[in-house]
């Protein structure tokens, strides 16, 4: 049986000039760059923040910034420790019933089904920034114009590509657990409760149509907006910008903005150096929700042989090549 490590290889050992670039190159370009990243993300996400208080006390409601957030996050673990970590990577091997909670939350993040976000995920890793991945912003080039172009490839477009991943091929011990095969086929079952629960919890705690209203609109559509584009953002931004202080074979880069939202996933380039490491963020203050929450899991016996990163790994994947049992002793200490 294929897993998740036998299709994902570990980052080749480069010397530091191989290394390809995270950025277009140059001050000017990176300023255009940096400009251009900002429209594309920043901007519409502080259009959204700017509606909440316009909307106070007729169409937002703590309690609707409450079911937002909490299901917001459940989604995004369900992605992050589920359908990346455990299932893509193999971080961790989790009991029966973790396994299949991880699998219905990471549904309810309205991704795709579970095999499907798998096999394209394991696909991106083994051509990674190359011809093959489904979704490299540097697909068409490094100009500022291509690089636009491949940002709404890698964020969205690449969605609707007709060529599809062989699920066979990339996810075979998924397709092979009747359990996972099934969950995976209900995707639409488990879009429907991820969309209706914060409308019927927002009804009934209100006891109004409107309070049902204001909890589909804040609970179910931004929150799973929201959410959609934080996770696209890691394809795209995290692949065209970010600091690489770790060697991987292709252009992934840390962004410390998007940790929170990302719940971790934005510590892209020690991920790409360390494919099935459980946690991303190994530097001191680089917050790893999903990590911690994997800590809790293995503390509580729900989940076991977790793939934490030790100092030593961590100091050989290094793009300086320097030894650092400091640095390394702050990085791989328990989530």
């Amino acid at each position: 049986m294929t897993t998740s490590s036998d299709v994902i290889p570990d980052a080749p050992e480069a010397p530091d000039n191989e290394l390809p670039s995270a950025t277009l190159g140059g001050e000017r370009k990176r300023s255009v760059e940096q400009l251009a990243l900002l429209l594309f993300i920043i901007v519409p996400f502080l259009a959204l923040l700017a509606t909440v208080p316009l909307a106070w006390g007729w169409g937002v409601s703590w309690l609707d910034l409450g079911l937002m957030v909490f299901f917001y996050f459940l989604g995004c673990h369900g992605i992050t420790i589920g359908f990346h970590r455990h299932f893509t990577h193999g971080s961790f091997k989790a009991k029966r019933p973790l396994k299949i909670a991880l699998a219905i939350a990471g549904s309810m993040a309205v991704e795709g089904p579970l095999v499907r976000w798998v096999a394209d995920h394991r696909k991106h890793h083994k051509f990674s920034d190359a011809e093959g991945d489904p979704h490299s912003p540097w697909r068409f080039g490094e100009t500022v114009p291509a690089l636009m172009k491949g940002l709404w490839w890698a964020h969205i477009g690449w969605l609707f590509d007709e060529e599809q991943t062989p699920q066979e091929k990339y996810a075979p011990d998924l397709v092979k657990d009747p359990a996972m095969r099934a969950i995976s086929r209900q995707f639409v079952l488990w879009t429907i409760v991820s969309l209706a629960l914060p409308p019927v919890i927002g009804g009934l705690v209100t006891w109004s149509w409107w309070g049902a209203f204001t909890a589909f609109f804040w609970g179910s559509l931004v929150r799973v907006a929201l959410l959609h584009h934080v996770t696209w953002s890691i394809n795209s931004i995290c692949h065209a910008v970010g600091k690489r202080p770790f060697k991987s074979r292709d252009r992934s880069g840390n962004v410390w903005w998007l940790a929170i939202l990302s719940c971790g996933e934005s510590w892209h380039n020690l991920h790409h150096a360390d494919p099935t490491s459980a946690r991303h963020g190994v530097e001191r203050g680089q917050l790893d929700s999903s990590a911690r929450l994997i800590h809790w899991f293995e503390k509580a016996g729900w989940a076991y042989d977790v793939r934490w990163p030790s100092p030593s790994r961590i100091d050989a994947r290094r793009t300086d090549g320097e030894g650092g049992s400091r640095r390394g002793k702050a990085t791989a200490e328990a989530a």
